[in-house]
């Protein structure tokens, strides 16, 4: 799909100020200012990236603030991330849509409740006492468990498996190979062995949640793991037992929360975080990436590293072992030279 620079305006929202367009100048695809080429449009999101611009083959800019000297039609729009979304949805690929309905292959059990539009693909299972709300689809290869509850206009890509008596609300989306409910990483060492511990209750994906691919949520042992409403987990993410998290947190890949953790809502774990077990981290943190958190955290703080320190904290402490190396040099130094200091005294005794 093309559309005319004038179109693309339309569609985000956009002002069209500067340069005019090109004759017969379309817009293909969006691209980063350097590899943007005729037929792409670029976005400048912030001050520190204008100056790239003067060199863009790109047809078109999509800015906040117009640009001086720019020999091409600019976008101007209130929210760049936000234009930036739509015009990346309008110039996405055209996929067949999932068909409606339940493909031959599938096999479905008894008391199983379809809403209008759902579409069931291909060696799909779905056992006894499942409810799919309207308008999901639920892609190749994926098994839905016992008594679980699907609400809404929710997505399952390929080989998704959600086991029994979980709840997803509406709009939720979960990548392929993902796992919701299985069980827990609980044990006793009882008589000798690691005995697993039942884990007897479910998880709670609440609406608009989003799961990235090859990610595990577990079952709880009692009650439910609930991942809260907006919030969005990357790929390679492991939320344990009984884990509770809050509304829009983001979870990037890789991180592991472990058992009965919470978090408060709008959360920010960046790649790798590690979080100890039973420990709360307060609403609005934020935790760069491979820090682990040993501890409760209050609201609103920003924590680095490893054990995770106040992240000004964590910057003195780099800097510290960055300067070992020469502290280690100077303190040869300074040893040698206390030893011949020392070797002079003797010999005058």
């Amino acid at each position: 799909m093309t559309v005319t620079i004038t179109e693309l305006a339309e569609r985000i929202g956009a002002t069209l100020v500067g340069a005019p367009a090109k004759p017969g100048s379309r817009i293909a695809g969006i691209m980063p200012i350097e590899a943007a080429g005729p037929n792409d449009a670029t976005f400048v999101a912030d001050a520190k990236h204008q100056a790239a611009l003067a060199g863009s083959k790109a047809a078109a800019v999509i800015v906040a603030k117009p640009v001086e000297g720019l020999s091409i039609p600019q976008l101007q729009v209130a929210n760049v991330n936000a234009a930036l979304i739509a015009a990346l949805t309008l110039l996405a690929p055209k996929l067949k849509p999932a068909p409606e309905g339940v493909d031959s292959s599938a096999r479905i059990g008894s008391g199983v409740r379809l809403g209008a539009g759902v579409s069931i693909g291909a060696f799909v299972v779905v056992e006894d006492d499942v409810e799919i709300g309207a308008g999901t689809a639920i892609a190749p290869g994926c098994r839905i468990g016992q008594n679980t509850r699907i609400g809404s206009n929710c997505r399952l890509d390929a080989n998704v498996v959600v086991h029994h008596h979980c709840i997803l609300g509406n709009h939720v989306v979960v990548q392929a190979n993902s796992t919701i409910g299985s069980v827990g990483f609980g044990y006793a060492f009882i008589d000798g062995a690691h005995r697993l511990i039942p884990h007897n209750g479910g998880v709670i994906l609440e609406d608009f949640v989003e799961i990235g691919a090859n990610s595990c949520v577990d079952r709880a042992k009692f009650g439910n793991t609930i991942v809260g409403a907006g919030t969005k987990v990357d790929n390679l993410v492991q939320i344990a037992h009984n884990v509770v998290i809050g509304k829009c947190c983001l979870i990037a890949a890789q991180v592991g929360v472990a058992g009965s953790s919470r978090l408060g809502d709008g959360v920010v774990l960046a790649g790798q975080v590690g979080l100890a077990d039973n420990i709360e981290i307060g609403a609005g943190t934020q935790i760069g990436a491979q820090a682990g958190v040993m501890s409760s955290v209050g609201p609103g703080e920003k924590l680095a590293w490893t054990p995770a320190l106040e992240i000004r904290e964590a910057a003195r402490v780099v800097a510290h072992l960055l300067r070992l190396p020469k502290l280690s040099q100077e303190i040869k130094r300074l040893t040698a030279k206390v030893d011949k200091l020392e070797a002079s005294e003797n010999d005058k005794g």
